[in-house]
């Protein structure tokens, strides 16, 4: 239902897996809120382990719970450890979810994916589409943990009425990523490979698959503005889809980093590479009914996210 009016003011706020992408901006978002949030890196709190998250949500009793956990990845990552992906993601989002009823928690917000929705879902994809196709196989793993997460909030709020939500982002980009040349997502891993071409003066950089692909970028600070909002204004069972609405061709992101990072090179085109799902843009008519909107351009963001890439690139050189 649209604005439930939930008061953020004055909560605790469990942001589960502050140190991530996710989870750090919406850390720097919250600061902004008359809130105190809870947090606990993996030294203090295993998220993997049951009886410890019950035991730490019972002692901190928060008020407000997101889960902004998880084993994230891209193609190559997800095709190499199936294992670890789906049974990671699987046992935080339970601890998490059963953990925070225990406790009392009053809502909680669970961040999934788009890759949840069908390989051949209509464009743009709506919240409906969940469930009425098969999934993409290089990602599938992380993708049933995360649409088993969304079926444990509907699960918790239809047998016990707890007001757990579901938000649905598209592909995230921005600041705290993960560069991994290889393990990463396609934004950072381009922006690490033009970035080394450009400084090492190479004549060419090799992009994986076809470049036909088009994708939905979302930067993750327009993500965290997102959550809080709809921690305020949303309380339904079905889930939400956050993103722009508006999508390019990896060709034109590989085209876009190259200007991004000063590389002035060739692109070739590796084709042996898997392109993965050819159209992914998602229907965001629900949050934009709701009243939100993003307000990061992908050019803009992209250079905020290289200048924060460059300065931790000089801490570690």
């Amino acid at each position: 239902m649209a604005d439930a009016a939930f008061e953020l003011r004055g909560r605790k706020v469990f942001v589960a897996g502050h140190r991530g992408m996710v989870g750090s901006a919406i850390l720097r978002r919250l600061a902004t809120e008359d809130v105190e949030v809870l947090t606990a890196g993996r030294a203090e709190l295993d998220l993997r382990d049951q009886a410890a998250v019950h035991a730490w949500l019972a002692d901190r009793r928060p008020d407000v719970v997101v889960v902004a956990a998880a084993k994230v990845g891209g193609i190559h990552a997800n095709n190499t450890y199936p294992a670890d992906f789906i049974y990671e993601n699987l046992v935080m989002e339970c601890n998490l979810v059963h953990g925070s009823h225990l406790a009392g928690v009053g809502k909680l917000l669970f961040l999934g994916s788009s890759c949840i929705y069908p390989r051949e879902a209509p464009q743009p994809i709506p919240e409906t589409a969940l469930l009425t196709g098969p999934l993409e196989k290089t990602n599938e793993w992380y993708a049933v943990a995360k649409i088993a997460g969304i079926k444990l909030c509907e699960a918790y709020r239809r047998q016990h009425g707890a007001d757990y939500i579901s938000a649905m982002p598209c592909n995230l980009y921005g600041l705290n990523d993960y560069y991994h040349p290889e393990n990463s997502h396609v934004i950072p891993a381009l922006m690490r490979r033009f970035h080394e071409a450009a400084r090492r003066g190479d004549d060419s950089v090799v992009c994986w698959g076809t470049g036909a692909p088009r994708r939905e970028f979302l930067n993750v600070d327009d993500l965290a503005d997102a959550c809080v909002f709809l921690l305020r204004h949303y309380s339904d069972h079905g889930h939400v889809n956050v993103g722009t609405g508006s999508d390019i061709t990896i060709r034109q992101l590989a085209e876009l980093m190259a200007e991004v990072t000063g590389f002035r090179g060739r692109l070739d085109w590796d084709t042996s590479k898997p392109d993965g799902t050819m159209l992914k843009c998602m229907d965001v008519s629900l949050i934009s009914g709701l009243g939100w909107k993003p307000r990061i351009a992908l050019r803009d963001g992209l250079m905020e996210t290289f200048e924060w890439f460059l300065r931790q690139d000089a801490v570690r050189a």
